[in-house]
């Protein structure tokens, strides 16, 4: 599955759909009930047809839902259900439903800085169409983005993910990895720049290369607020095309909690917040590298 930036464009009729408005056309099915917990999807090719999509878009809408804890049961040749889904309200919560909302918060102050290091842009991306959409609505109106991202290295052996059968140079997860890493982040600056033109804002989004698999996703908002969460690792498969699976040891981010600490809760949490970002800047000015997206 390869995002690129056709994918995104947000449509109107007669255009094509984006992963993101289908994701939230079935959100809003689940919110409204229509959907229930138990219920079972339509197949892929029955919502790429709805949709007037293609396959690859639609997977990457589920991904989004998957992500925020909406279905479960993903996986080959089964169409997945609606999560029961229990809110925590001070608790860790799955990625998706914690890290939108603490960015539209974050996107409230004029000078807004993300500092993020993760395995792809993926969450990131999805995440930030949350704020985004709230500066267009007109709700919010910083002065200027800043965004740092750590992603790994190309020239790495990666731990996850990884072929069960494979590994190294050619190993096909790899290569589908770094088209994902490549494609996310150029959408993610895309869509982010994109409001020089439209609303004026001062954007800047650079991202350096590690030389380690990172084994969390941690996000950094405005020196104040830390967000992290473990990359959980499992076996499963992905359906690449009609004719292809990946068998690999990948991450799940359904099931990848997101840790919240804040620097005005003191003790504990201010250490945390303060620590993690004297790491993330210790990586970005010494091993890392320059990291240009192909």
């Amino acid at each position: 599955m390869v995002v690129t930036q056709e994918n995104v464009v947000v449509s109107d009729s007669g255009r094509r759909r984006s992963p993101q408005e289908i994701a939230d056309v079935l959100r809003e099915r689940i919110r409204s009930g229509e959907l229930k917990a138990g219920d079972r999807l339509p197949t892929q090719a029955g919502l790429a047809e709805e949709f007037g999509v293609e396959r690859g878009t639609v997977r990457l809408a589920l991904r989004e839902l998957q992500q925020a804890g909406l279905l479960s049961n993903v996986s080959k040749g089964s169409p997945p259900r609606i999560a029961d889904v229990t809110p925590q309200r001070n608790g860790p919560q799955p990625t998706m439903v914690g890290l939108a909302p603490r960015l539209a918060a974050a996107f409230s102050v004029p000078h807004v800085r993300i500092d993020a290091a993760c395995l792809t842009a993926e969450t990131l991306m999805l995440a930030l169409g949350e704020p985004v959409r709230q500066i267009h609505d007109g709700k919010i109106r910083p002065e200027r983005i800043d965004v740092r991202i750590l992603l790994p290295s190309r020239d790495i052996n990666l731990a996850f993910p990884i072929s069960v059968d494979a590994g190294g140079d050619e190993d096909p997860v790899h290569k589908r990895w770094l088209e994902q890493r490549n494609a996310q982040g150029h959408v993610l600056r895309h869509n982010l720049q994109a409001l020089r033109s439209s609303h004026g804002i001062e954007v800047h989004v650079t991202f350096r290369a590690l030389p380690f698999t990172p084994p969390v996703k941690l996000y950094l908002l405005n020196g104040t607020e830390a967000l992290m969460a473990y990359y959980m690792i499992a076996r499963r498969e992905e359906e690449i095309s009609d004719e292809e699976t990946l068998d690999m040891y990948d991450t799940l981010g359904a099931e990848s909690l997101l840790f919240s600490f804040d620097e005005e809760a003191g003790g504990r949490d201010a250490a945390f917040v303060k620590e993690s970002q004297r790491w993330f800047d210790a990586l970005w000015e010494t091993i890392t590298t320059d990291l240009k997206l192909s």
